[in-house]
Order: structure tokens, then sequence, then C-alpha cells
């Protein structure tokens, strides 16, 4: 009875059916297309690879899987392994969250295929970013995040439970090792508890109180991720729940009429962007289809969301609209003048999201 409750509890919104060209596998297709021949992005002046790049890439992989795609999954693994030899100078170091979530895609890699090289790296990096501070990015609060059982790369962004959940979740999906989902999930409490606000939403960092689209979407993205596999006895549960929950209820206040968001959730004065609006719309997919979110409410909304998004790609299936990478600033117009952008990783990583999402 109760299987069948759940199982009731996920088909309860049919997303479907799709005109020409809109279905998830379709647009999954284009974007993996797109991503393929693109050459590396480097994380600014940083000659390693950028986390938006890895994003993209976790996403293609997932996509291919899930699509049953052999094709495109050969691929985008083949993709990866210049990274043991000629390309190996790409690989960043372990050493900030930005950097550390490099291990996502080869612990995506062994999942699909049982490469141990992959299995091994990836690890290595989970394993890392709970280990002893190190390198050029200590927080200076390292130690004492550490001595409580946090990550020593903690510093309360809220970008960071995206990259700290990811990797971890990654490597507790590929090994089984009940550690790591419980420490993303120690992990993510500890961020609800120091940044989520009364109505749910987030500023980019404590001290810049303003609700950015695409930061909030990071979050909006990592509970479910987190929530997709962490067991349901485990303890932070119910907390990340509530937090999730909470959130996705504000989140459906402000999607304004045509399906969109905009930079500043909360301010309908700001552009509409793609990527925050994908990233939102990814949650509210996963929740109605895993039974956490009111089908009946957020089955439409979602529906909308992914076809509003859609019509943002241009012919070559680069997403339009999507904000650049922004640092916190403590200015409102500093988030409204910020350039956007076409193809931007940072928009092509949730568009595929959202089709995995769909398909999963």
């Amino acid at each position: 009875m109760a299987l069948s409750v759940a199982l009731n509890a996920r088909a309860a919104y049919d997303f479907g059916p799709w005109a020409a060209g809109a279905s998830p596998l379709e647009i999954g297709r284009r974007v993996t297309d797109n991503f393929l021949p693109r050459p590396h992005m480097p994380l600014g002046k940083v000659p390693v690879i950028h986390y938006a790049e890895i994003c993209t890439w976790y996403g293609a992989l997932t996509f291919a899987q899930l699509s049953q795609d052999s094709a495109r999954q050969t691929q985008l693994v083949q993709r990866f392994e210049p990274f043991f030899r000629e390309e190996k100078n790409w690989i960043p170091t372990p050493q900030h969250v930005d950097w550390t979530v490099f291990g996502a895609v080869p612990l995506e890699i062994y999942i699909q295929n049982k490469d141990l090289r992959c299995l091994a790296l990836g690890e290595w990096m989970a394993q890392k970013q709970w280990g002893e501070p190190y390198g050029n990015h200590i927080e200076p609060r390292a130690a004492e995040h550490r001595a409580n059982g946090l990550s020593w790369q903690t510093r309360l962004w809220i970008d960071d439970m995206f990259m700290i959940t990811m990797i971890q979740a990654q490597a507790f999906r590929a090994t089984g090792n009940k550690t790591y989902i419980e420490r993303a999930a120690k992990e993510m409490v500890y961020y609800l508890e120091q940044l989520q606000k009364p109505n749910g939403l987030f500023y980019h960092t404590p001290d810049v109180p303003f609700f950015w689209g695409r930061g909030n979407g990071w979050m909006a993205v990592g509970m479910p991720e987190l929530l997709r596999s962490l067991p349901a006895d485990n303890p932070d549960r119910p907390r990340i729940m509530q937090g999730y929950r909470l959130m996705m209820a504000t989140l459906l206040q402000h999607q304004d009429a045509t399906g969109m968001w905009h930079q500043l959730i909360d301010g309908p004065d700001s552009y509409v962007e793609t990527s925050g609006t994908a990233m939102f719309t990814y949650a509210f997919i996963t929740g109605v289809k895993e039974g956490w979110l009111d089908a009946a409410t957020y089955g439409p909304a979602a529906r909308k969301g992914w076809l509003a998004l859609i019509t943002y790609l241009d012919a070559d299936a680069n997403l339009r609209e999507v904000c650049v990478g922004t640092g916190a600033k403590n200015d409102r117009a500093h988030y409204l003048n910020r350039p956007r952008s076409t193809g931007d990783f940072h928009g092509q990583a949730p568009v595929l999201w959202c089709a995995n999402a769909l398909l999963r």
C-alpha cells in the first residue's frame, strides 16, 4: 500500500505532451551537441577548467544515460580522456568549492562505465574537501569549521550548496559510502541555519541583502540534488526538506506571467534571466516527480517554466539572457547592471538538468 501511494504521488502530474522541438529528449540532444565540440572554459585567469563547464558536462553525461544514447555517452566520456594525459594541467587542485566540484564528472563517468581511474580522481577530490586545509584558498574559519564536522572550504556563499553537495553526493552515489552524503547534509543544514531568510530565499552572502536569481538557483538545485540521494532515515533530512519547501513556495509567488524569473527574484524591474529560471524550474520538476511538492500547484508552474525557458535557445542551442559570472557586492545596481551573455555554460548546464529531471 505504501509503495502504491508513493508511485501515485510521483505520477500525479503529466508534464507532456510536447510540441515538436519542445520535448526534453529533443532539447537535451541539441544542448549536448552544442557542448561536445566546444573548447574548455578557463576559470578566470586561472588555467583550470571552469565549474560551469563541469556542471554542463555532468548534465550532458546524465542526459546520455537517461536517454540511453550510447553514441553521445561515448563522445562525452572520450572528451575526458585527455585529462589523464595532455590536458592534466586543466585539472584544478581541490582547495576551493569552485575547483573541487570538478570531481563530479569523473565520478559520473565511473558510475556509468566503472573506470577506476575516474573513481580514484573523483573520490580523492571529495575526500580533500573534508581533509586538512591547504593551498592558497584557506577560509578564515577553516579550522573551526573542520572541528565542527564541516568542510574547511565553508565560506557561506550560497553557490557553495551546489558545489559541495554535488561532489559529495556523487561520491556517495559512486561508492555507497554514507559518510559523503551525511556530511553534505550536515553542511546543508548549517547553510540553511545561517543564510535562509524567513521568506525562504537567500542573500548572496550574509552581508549582501539581495535575492540574486542564479545565486538562489544554486541552493534551489542543491537541496533536491541532495534529497534525491539522502537516505530516508537521515536525521537532517526533515530540516532540509523544510528549507526546500519554504523556498519553493516563495519562488512560486515570484514566477512572472510568462513563466520566467528575474535577475533579482523580488525585483520585477530587473531583467528576465534564464539560468536562474532553469534552476528554479529544475527544482519544481524534481519536487513534483519525487512527490515532495503538490503536483496540482507546482506541476503547471514547472511546465510553464520549461516551455518559456526553451524559447530562449537560439538555432545552435545557445541559451540567451544568461547573467555573466557575478561576485557578491552590497549594491543593488551591481546586480541590475550585470551583463547578459549567450551560450554561457552557466545557462547551458541547468537546461540539461531540467531535461534530465523531466526524463528521470
